[in-house]
């Protein structure tokens, strides 16, 4: 039988967790740091590490320092680089949920399609693919915003007749040696993988709608002695994490404070794009019209040298349609390709849309965010009550790691659940006039920062930003810091044995 880990105990409490990234992981570990081990974690993949795991394209690497991202209690000192390569990632994933005894607690090929909360008992129905359901105290979401990939909304895609894949579903098998390959999209993917396949390829089309702001990248291998340094004299090592982190934090004031003071960021921006592309003309191409930081900043060394090469042609009329031969731009041009690779991004605003999320009084997550997009902390929303979001809405950063903010929310989440196990309460549910009061603060904020200078962005969701936080990630830190128990109801269990031993799995 699929059953959710309980222990065999009065105050047994079941805690269902989704996803095996980051956010899964760091709520495990807490969990556990914290006394509960009655907690499964559902994946529905068969392997943890989420988007590590996921995007494995040629040259996949992060953005943020290695020694930043990463976990605050598990510090790494051997990371190869300064910027990390998706395996290593994937790797140091592996090593926490070894050391912290987590893979016990793993479930996987386990897709959760929805849950169900009964507020007689207090217990979400959690339904899993091909398993029956799960009965949960506690639900955490850590199924991540950058999960669901997107693809373009052009006509015709399903038409053509050559290979066609997404950046974050390589095709490992597909040889691209000497094809002709248009790729769709100027990403933080894109910037990656282009500069690996353009030399393997015949001829590439790169197809832009709008050009990124890119800055070098101060990539280089961590030497010996400093990995030995780190190792030895763990002082340091949190010494060169903080420097890193107040370093990143510092780029906030371009971002939330005033955007003017983007403009000395522009010009270091434009020298880069100089020194790597020597044609005016296609230079002009990749030159942004848009305020730097409204669109993701994006970070490489060989990005723009790439597209420098004689094989590569820089696309920027607009796509008519896709037809089975190849691209069929608005100026009637048809670019005839073998291969379409697809570096379009994630659906980000929308990574909870596969879940059908009924909370009190039959209500719809989906369905009330899309009404009104609000929550708390971006951690909990009103009438769903004992769940807990893992980068939730408007928690994404522009400047800094978003490991910080995933430990912060995983704090929060176990400050919350271990009230609950200690007071005994059925539930708990943010008020709805405390979460209004949150969402109107942060979304005049928002209103100031240069996410509201004007572009289109994957950060905007119909105009309105539900992606990012507006400030610095040590305001983030405070509020969630210490719960809050007057900021939710708070409804007790009216039985002295409030949890029976072991809650089992529903019956389908």
């Amino acid at each position: 039988m699929f059953e959710a880990q309980t222990k065999d105990r009065p105050e047994s409490f079941p805690i269902v967790i989704v996803g095996t990234g980051f956010s899964g992981i760091a709520i495990g570990v807490m969990l556990k740091k914290a006394g509960i081990d009655s907690f499964t974690i559902l994946e529905k993949a068969d392997d943890i590490g989420g988007t590590w795991r996921d995007n494995t394209y040629p040259g996949a690497a992060c953005d943020v320092p290695s020694h930043l991202y990463s976990f605050s209690f598990e510090p790494k000192a051997d990371w190869s680089s300064s910027f990390s390569p998706q395996q290593e990632i994937q790797d140091y994933l592996r090593h926490c949920v070894e050391k912290y005894d987590l893979a016990r607690h793993m479930r996987f090929a386990a897709e959760v399609t929805g849950a169900e909360f009964d507020e007689a008992s207090g217990t979400w129905t959690v339904s899993v693919e091909g398993h029956a359901p799960l009965r949960a105290r506690a639900v955490v979401l850590g199924n991540g915003a950058l999960s669901i990939p997107s693809l373009p909304n052009i006509p015709g895609l399903e038409e053509f007749a050559g290979k066609l894949f997404h950046s974050a579903r390589w095709d490992h098998g597909y040889d691209l040696e000497g094809k002709t390959v248009a790729v769709i999209g100027t990403g933080a993917s894109s910037i990656q993988f282009v500069p690996q396949i353009a030399p393997k390829v015949g001829k590439l089309n790169l197809f832009q709608r709008t050009p990124p702001w890119i800055v070098p990248k101060g990539d280089r291998a961590m030497r010996t002695w400093e990995k030995l340094l780190f190792r030895l004299v763990r002082p340091i090592h949190w010494l060169y994490r903080a420097f890193i982190y107040w370093l990143y934090e510092s780029r906030a004031l371009g971002f939330v404070v005033d955007p003017r003071i983007m403009r000395f960021a522009e010009k270091l921006a434009k020298r880069h794009l100089e020194s790597g592309v020597k044609d005016p003309a296609l230079r002009a191409k990749l030159t942004p019209s848009y305020t730097m930081g409204c669109k993701r900043i994006l970070m490489s060394n060989d990005y723009y040298p790439a597209l420098a090469r004689p094989n590569v042609d820089v696309v920027t009329d607009g796509i008519e349609r896709i037809t089975r031969d190849g691209v069929l731009t608005k100026n009637g041009v048809e670019h005839r390709v073998d291969a379409i690779i697809c570096g379009t991004g994630f659906t980000a605003s929308e990574y909870l849309a596969p879940l059908t999320l009924i909370g009190r009084s039959g209500r719809n997550l989906n369905d009330v965010i899309q009404e009104k997009p609000q929550s708390y902390l971006g951690i909990t929303v009103n009438g769903f009550p004992n769940l807990f979001l893992l980068m939730g809405p408007n928690t994404g950063l522009g400047h800094n790691s978003m490991i910080f903010m995933i430990e912060a929310q995983a704090r929060y989440a176990v400050q919350a659940i271990a009230a609950m196990r200690r007071r005994r309460l059925r539930f708990i549910d943010v008020r709805e006039n405390v979460q209004a009061s949150f969402s109107e603060r942060l979304q005049a904020k928002l209103h100031h920062t240069v996410w509201s200078s004007g572009c289109r962005s994957w950060y905007l969701k119909d105009g309105h930003n539900v992606t990012l936080w507006p400030s610095f990630t040590f305001a983030y830190w405070w509020h969630t810091r210490r719960l809050a128990l007057a900021d939710y109801e708070l409804v007790a269990e009216p039985q002295a044995e409030a949890y029976p031993a072991g809650i089992p799995a529903v019956n389908a």
